[in-house]
């Protein structure tokens, strides 16, 4: 199946279990240095990428969700990109699970989607100054929560995607718990009139953990894949889009993949084995990493089960990337209930010595650090490989301590 990929940049009984051998004393057995981007807020929640400014180079949003803020940070050139980024607070947001960048009015300028749970239950828009001096001024940043969403589930994830062809990008979004669903918001002639956007019900879902748009069956439309970790509907499992002016008068079909016996956390789409075929690769909560095949033979859903070291905590997001420039795809995973002295964030890369499907664990964080949450991985420092971005949001309860923050692990390769 040819699957297309967004620009931005059950189950049978598995057909193996990928064990994990002991790789040689080198640069991948040492941990990766460490740059902070920001650590001054508390509980900072995922990064999500974008550029901003034109210039090439990655910009990052995160919400920091016991802080009460949404912050971007503005890559700084690979001179200044070991130290604090340029940021800006482009908003309060109590409660924020996720925030993502999108130029959402087609003024030029990039503007931030926050998604709410908790009581605050909502979505805001941040508007992005007009003068592009001033994008990095806080308080030239306008904030406006969306009014459909007001109250109507725990929004945890936020996807732009241009569902119908018209006025620009809409807003496919997902929830957790009782109210849950995923649906999208159609925008209006006017973006900024956000009382006339309009909420779209998709299907049912328990706990939404990633959205992400690909073309899952080729007709050349954007469907959406996602993971959703509770409930009757959880599992990995992708939304047909109808297509060219039927998005709003029909349902889209469900397709499951996989994963519905684990609690699937973040996934990503990816040519895992070089077969030029695109698989999900899911972490999971109770099962390490999950890798489903887009079809199967006679309808049954198969995936392959790749296991995550003793004692690094439980699996939460995955990335994929030729890291040590062999030509071949290696694997990222973070954690939470990560404790020391087992890192909290790794890299698997094959066996070549094994005809077996093999990989070898080498740690990228070294012991600090608790609970960590999406990756992405990217060149940040220009050098040719790629680094990883990751954030770390643990907060004990009665505890003090606020977490590592918004940082990144530079590529000893």
């Amino acid at each position: 199946m040819k699957v297309c990929l967004f620009p931005v940049s059950l189950v049978l009984t598995a057909l193996s279990s990928c064990a994990l051998g002991a790789g040689p004393r080198s640069a991948a057995a040492q941990p990766w240095p460490r740059h902070v981007i920001d650590d001054s807020s508390r509980g900072a929640d995922g990064v999500r990428l974008g550029d901003v400014n034109g210039d090439g180079r990655p910009d990052i949003v995160t919400g920091w969700e016991e802080g009460a803020v949404t912050r971007l940070y503005v890559h700084p050139g690979p001179e200044r990109v070991r130290r604090r980024w340029p940021a800006v607070t482009v908003g309060q947001t109590p409660n924020v699970e996720d925030a993502v960048l999108v130029d959402l009015d087609g003024d030029g300028r990039t503007d931030v989607v926050t998604s709410c749970e908790g009581r605050t239950r909502t979505l805001f828009i941040h508007w992005a100054p007009a003068a592009a001096q001033r994008y990095l001024v806080a308080e030239a940043w306008h904030s406006e929560p969306l009014p459909p969403s007001r109250g109507r589930m725990m929004w945890m994830f936020c996807l732009p995607l241009d569902v119908d062809g018209r006025h620009g990008p809409d807003l496919v979004a997902g929830g957790k718990g009782s109210e849950a669903a995923v649906g999208w918001f159609e925008a209006p002639q006017d973006p900024r009139h956000l009382a006339r956007w309009r909420w779209h019900r998709l299907g049912p879902a328990g706990w939404i953990m990633s959205l992400r748009a690909a073309d899952m069956d080729g007709d050349g439309d954007l469907d959406v894949l996602l993971s959703d970790r509770k409930g009757p509907w959880r599992g990995c499992r992708w939304l047909e889009n109808p297509g060219p002016g039927r998005a709003t008068g029909r349902s889209w079909r469900n397709h499951f993949l996989g994963g519905r016996d684990h609690e699937v956390m973040f996934l990503t789409l990816a040519d895992l084995d070089g077969d030029r075929r695109s698989e999900v690769i899911v972490a999971t909560r109770d099962n390490g990493l999950l890798v489903l095949p887009l079809a199967a033979p006679s309808g049954k859903d198969r995936h392959q089960v790749i296991r995550l070291p003793d004692g690094v905590g439980t699996g939460k997001g995955v990335a994929v990337g030729d890291l040590d420039g062999d030509g071949r795809q290696d694997l990222v995973f973070s954690c939470e209930a990560a404790r020391p002295p087992r890192a909290g964030v790794m890299w698997l890369s094959r066996d070549r010595s094994s005809t077996e499907n093999r990989w070898v664990a080498h740690p990228i964080s070294g012991p600090a650090g608790i609970k960590f949450d999406r990756l992405e991985l990217a060149d940040l420092d220009g050098d040719g490989d790629l680094d990883v971005l990751a954030c770390e949001e643990s907060q004990p309860a009665g505890g003090r301590r606020r977490g590592l923050g918004v940082f990144w692990y530079e590529n000893p390769f």
